[in-house]
C-alpha cells in the first residue's frame, strides 16, 4: 500500500482523485464529518470497499490502521490502499504504527522552481556523473527575482494569491489551521501560544543549528515540552531537521542537526519579511533573508534528489574547527556532493574553505562542490569545486 504524506495543500489530494479508477470512486476524506464518523463506527465496511481504497487524512482516525492490516492478512495484493495525510506516520502512537512494514511512503512537498518554471531541470543528477556545465550567458535572474521567488515559496495556493497581501492571508491560515487544530489531533498541547512560539523561534534559527535551549527561553513550558514541540512541528511538515553527516568520517565533526523551515514563503510570513524592508537594506532582515536563502536552496536541492533513481542520504557537515558545508549529499555508492550557499553576487576563495576542505579529507569520493550565489556567472574555481548562481537549480 501506499502513503503520501506531506504538509496540507500541496496537492496530496489532488493526486489521489487522479489515483480514482472513475469518477464515482469515493475518496473517504476524513476531514469531513460523515467520513470520520464511518471510519469509527463501520472501519470494516470501509476497508472492504472495492480497491483501491482511497483514504484522505488518514491520521484522523488512526484505529483505522488496524482493519487496514486485518484485510491485507487476508489478501495482500499490491495497490489496494492509497492513503495521504498531513502528518508524519512516525508520529502516530506506537500502537497504531500497525503497518509498518507494509507501507510505501511517498513525500509530497511543496513544489520546487523546477516545477512551477516546468523547467525539468536535473542539475544534481547530472553532479553526481560530474556533469556541470557553465552556461556562457549570464544569469537573467535579478536580486530581486530571487526575492520574490523565496518570498513566495512553492505551496500552490500561496503561488496563485494574487498579491503579496493575499498570499500573507494564506500563509496566516494554514499556520493557524496546522497549530490550532492539526498539532492537537497528534499531541496534547498544553499552551497553544507556546506552540506559536516554538515555532516562531525555530524558524528564526532557520539554516542554523538546532538550539532547543535557545527556543525554550521566556516560555511556561520546559525544555522537554518544548523538544516535543519541536518534534510536532517536524511531523507537521512545518519545519525539517537535517542531520550531521561525517561524523563517522571525523572525531572532530558536530552532531548536532541544523534545522530548516520546509517552504520559505512559511518563514518569510512568520519572520515578517517584506520586499520593501529588504529593498531599504534594513540590517536584520536582510539577515533573516540570508539565512533563509539557504533553506529555500537546500529545500530545492534535497527534493531534487528524491526524483533521482539511486537513493541519496542528506546531511550537513560542521567540524569543533568551524570547517562548514550547508549541504552534503551521498549517493549509496558513496560518491559526495558539497552544497554551499551564499546571499552575496559573488564568492571568494575564503568563502570556499569548507569545500575544499571535504574535498581534501574525502579523496575521489568528492565528485564535485558547488557553491551557489546571487550573481550573474558560474565558474570552475578550482579541482570540482565550481561557483553557480542559484538559477542554475531550475533554468
Amino acid at each position: 500500500m501506499l502513503l503520501l504524506e506531506g504538509p496540507r495543500s500541496v496537492g496530496k489530494s489532488t493526486l489521489l482523485r487522479e489515483l480514482a479508477t472513475s469518477g464515482e470512486q469515493v475518496i473517504y476524506d476524513l476531514d469531513q464529518a460523515q467520513f470520520r464518523l464511518l471510519a469509527r463506527q463501520n472501519e470494516t465496511a470501509l476497508v472492504s470497499s472495492p480497491s483501491p481504497v482511497l483514504i484522505d487524512e488518514y491520521q484522523r482516525v488512526p484505529s483505522l490502521l488496524d482493519a487496514i492490516k486485518a484485510r491485507l492478512n487476508h489478501d495482500t495484493r499490491p495497490g489496494m490502499f492509497v492513503l495521504a495525510g498531513s502528518a508524519s506516520y512516525d508520529s502516530l502512537p506506537r500502537g497504531t504504527q500497525a503497518l509498518t512494514g507494509r507501507l510505501q511512503r511517498l513525500s509530497v512537498m511543496p513544489l520546487t522552481q523546477t516545477e512551477i518554471d516546468g523547467s525539468g531541470n536535473r542539475l544534481i543528477e547530472r553532479a553526481f556523473e560530474s556533469d556541470i556545465t557553465h552556461v556562457a550567458a549570464p544569469a537573467r535572474t535579478t536580486r530581486a527575482d530571487y526575492v520574490d521567488r523565496v518570498m513566495r515559496g512553492g505551496m500552490p495556493l500561496a503561488i496563485s494569491a494574487n498579491d503579496a497581501d493575499a498570499r500573507s492571508r494564506w500563509l496566516q491560515g494554514h499556520v493557524r489551521q496546522s497549530l490550532e487544530r492539526d498539532a492537537g489531533e497528534i499531541r496534547r498541547i498544553h499552551r497553544k501560544a507556546d506552540l506559536r512560539h516554538v515555532l516562531t523561534r525555530i524558524v528564526g534559527q532557520t539554516a542554523g543549528l538546532l538550539n532547543v535551549s535557545k527556543v525554550a527561553q521566556g516560555l511556561e513550558s520546559s525544555r522537554d515540552t518544548a523538544t516535543g514541540y519541536v518534534e510536532l512541528l517536524e511531523s507537521l511538515f512545518l519545519i525539517g531537521t537535517l542531520p550531521a553527516w561525517g561524523t563517522t568520517v571525523s572525531s572532530r565533526s558536530v552532531s548536532a542537526p541544523k534545522v530548516h523551515v520546509i517552504d520559505s514563503g512559511i518563514g518569510a510570513y512568520l519572520l515578517r519579511l517584506s520586499s520593501a524592508k529588504l529593498q531599504r537594506l534594513d540590517p536584520s532582515s536582510m539577515t533573516d533573508f540570508g539565512h533563509l536563502l539557504e533553506s529555500f536552496v537546500v529545500q530545492e536541492v534535497i527534493r531534487q534528489t528524491s526524483w533521482m533513481s539511486s537513493l541519496v542520504s542528506v546531511g550537513h557537515w560542521r567540524t569543533r574547527d568551524d570547517d562548514e558545508v550547508d549541504l552534503v549529499l551521498e549517493r549509496h555508492d558513496g560518491a559526495v556532493i558539497g552544497i554551499e550557499v551564499k546571499a552575496g553576487e559573488r564568492v571568494d576563495g575564503r568563502q570556499l574553505a569548507g569545500l575544499r576542505k571535504l574535498r581534501d579529507r574525502l579523496g575521489t569520493a568528492f565528485v564535485a562542490g558547488i557553491a551557489f550565489h546571487l550573481g550573474q556567472i558560474g565558474y570552475q574555481a578550482e579541482d570540482r569545486i565550481h561557483t553557480l548562481p542559484v538559477e542554475r537549480l531550475w533554468t
